[in-house]
Order: C-alpha cells, then structure tokens, then sequence
C-alpha cells in the first residue's frame, strides 16, 4: 500500500492568542464560538468550560453590548482557555473587551466608519500585544463590492480583506489573522486560493451559516478539507446550528480524516447490512456520545460481521466484531474474548479507560 503524501502546509507568520500559538509550524488550532447570553456569565463560563473538555483551544464570545462588555472581565477570569471578543460595529466594545482582558479581537474594520475609531482600537490593542483578526463574511459585504465582482464573489472577498489588512497595516499594526467566509463553499474555497498567493498572515478557516448539524458538517469537512488539505488553514471552526461542542468533535474529525491533528476518538463503523450480528449503529454512536472528551488518541472499529471485521478490527486500539457466537473483542490486534452483544458498549468503554 502506498504511503499517503504528506501535506505541505503554508508558510505564515506566527501570532499568540494568549498562549496559544496560530500559524508556522505550529499546529492547526480549533476554536467554537458560545452561543449563550454573555452577559450570562455563569451560563457562558459553563459553555466554555465544557468547550474546552473537549478540545476547543480558544473560544470567541459576542459582545453585542455594555452589558456582554461587563460581564467577560470576570469571564476571562475564570477562563481555561484564551477568550476572543466578537465585535461589531461599537468600537467602544472593543476597547471594552481589551479593558476586560480580551486575549483577541474580532473585529470587521469596514463596520468601524470613522478611521479615528479603527486607530483608537488598533493602539489599544498594540499597547496590550493582542492579535485581531480581520474578519470577512459575505453576507455583510458592501454592496459596492458586490456589484463591482458581481460574477466572481469569491474576489469581493478578497478586495474587502485586502482592503482591511491594508487599513491596519498602515497603522503599523501587523499582529493579523484573515478569515474570509461565505456559506457558498467554492466562493470561500477560492477565496482563500487567492488570498494565499498575495500574504503570509495566518488564515482563520470556516464555511459561515453552514447549516445544521447536519449540512453544516458537510460543507464544512468538504470546504475545510480542500483548503486543509491544500495546506491552507492555521485555525478553523465549524459553524453549525447546534451545540457547539459539535463543532469542536467535528473540526478534530476532519483534522484527525488528514492527518494534520492526533488526539481523541475516531471510530470506524461498517455501513451495516444483513450479515450484522449486532446493534453497530447504536454501539458507535454511544461510543462518540460517552467518549467525546477523550485528548489522546484512540482509534475504535465496530464491525458488524466476519467479512471486513476481523481486519479493521485488528488495525484499531480496540475493536469489536459480530460473530455468530457473540461479539469478538480485540485489544491492539488481538483476540481477547467473545461477549454478548448487549455488553459491547460497557466493555469498550470500560476498556477505554484503562487502555
């Protein structure tokens, strides 16, 4: 079998959010936004407490107002991981948030109309050594930008980044990360493409108004994944119309799918048909439920019969395979034991703790 061809990954600038490293070498950092109230501070410390559990390495709250403003002081605080501030609009916020203790900023420049705003958030910033990242969404692009590139969208995208990453620079401000989102995905797959040729800031990757759990997966292991795979990508998150802890089990999926990211669980799950001697669907999606905020990693196969099973089985950390006798269980390619079929995810799981 051929050895897969290693990803050559861009060559970037390196910014800290906190202590986290984006860009260079370092590796591909995931992130998920909260979705409660944030002036709700226990109930967003709690959402992000739990995004980290399971993987989220930073995470970006809205601050829609003084009353969100207020409140992330303590939530930075309290924090385990860094805390970047979502704001739009009120430059006041921003200043805010850096007051607050911000570890970074997301900020869109062309919504900040006087440039005496833009230079009055770029110093705090610079005084504080806080990243911002430039972020661009084509449902909020002028409608300048989008008669002007009206049959190509994807360049909209890249002159209204352009045109921001500019606006900073000329402030001497270069601590930058770009993102450029639309819910098309080949507007910001080529987006990006072109952008990578003409600067070496870090990229912030992600299909914006993906969709639900569902659809938003898709397009975004589809969209991501080209970009990802084509070594573009410092940091992702995947937007989803769900709990956010999806997004972080999702992103680490498609990472882990190329090879850019180890760590957590990955289960290998035949499709199922009537050879199956057992519940394989049910089984492995308990598995992801109750193992979702494992770190290292852990490769499972659930397999329902004799034909693929024993290989796949034999390939995994731990493997689980129907037979007519019972469920084989592996351990590391090993045979181990054959167990009733309603035990598999008691053992697996017990098996994954001690493994």
């Amino acid at each position: 079998m051929s050895q897969a061809k290693k990803i050559v990954r861009r060559k970037t600038r390196v910014i800290e959010i906190g202590s986290v490293k984006i860009g260079g070498r370092n590796p591909i950092v995931v992130q998920s936004m909260t979705n409660t109230r944030t002036a709700d501070v226990r109930a967003t410390l709690n959402q992000v407490r739990r995004l980290a559990r399971h993987g989220s390495e930073i995470v970006r709250v809205a601050v829609p107002d003084q009353a969100s403003g207020s409140a992330l002081k303590r939530i930075v605080a309290h924090s385990p991981v860094p805390i970047v501030a979502d704001i739009q609009f009120d430059y006041r916020l921003a200043i805010a948030s850096l007051e607050a203790g911000a570890c970074g900023l997301r900020i869109n420049p062309g919504n900040l109309h006087k440039r005496w705003q833009v230079e009055t958030v770029v110093k705090e910033a610079a005084d504080r050594g806080v990243p911002i990242r430039v972020g661009v969404n084509a449902g909020s692009l002028k409608n300048s930008l989008l008669k002007e590139h009206k049959k190509n969208p994807a360049r909209a995208l890249v002159h209204s980044a352009l045109s921001q990453v500019r606006t900073l620079e000329s402030l001497g401000f270069e601590s930058i990360k770009v993102s450029m989102k639309a819910s098309e995905v080949s507007t910001t797959v080529k987006a990006y493409e072109i952008l990578a040729d003409q600067l070496d800031y870090p990229f912030h990757l992600g299909i914006t108004e993906a969709g639900t759990r569902f659809s938003g997966t898709v397009r975004s292991a589809v969209g991501l994944g080209i970009l990802l795979a084509e070594g573009i990508g410092d940091t992702i998150r995947v937007s989803l119309a769900s709990d956010p802890v999806e997004e972080v089990r999702v992103a680490y999926a498609i990472l882990n799918s190329l090879g850019l990211r180890e760590g957590g669980l990955e289960v290998i799950a035949c499709p199922t048909c009537a050879r199956t001697e057992f519940d394989v669907i049910r089984v492995a999606e308990k598995l992801e439920q109750r193992l979702s905020s494992l770190k290292r990693p852990l490769k499972i196969a659930v397999m329902g019969c004799i034909v693929n099973g024993p290989g796949e089985a034999r390939s995994a950390d731990l493997g689980a395979v129907g037979t007519p006798r019972g469920v084989q269980i592996y351990v590391k390619g090993k045979r181990v034991r054959i167990i009733h079929k309603n035990l598999v995810v008691k053992t697996l799981i017990e098996m994954a703790g001690d493994e």
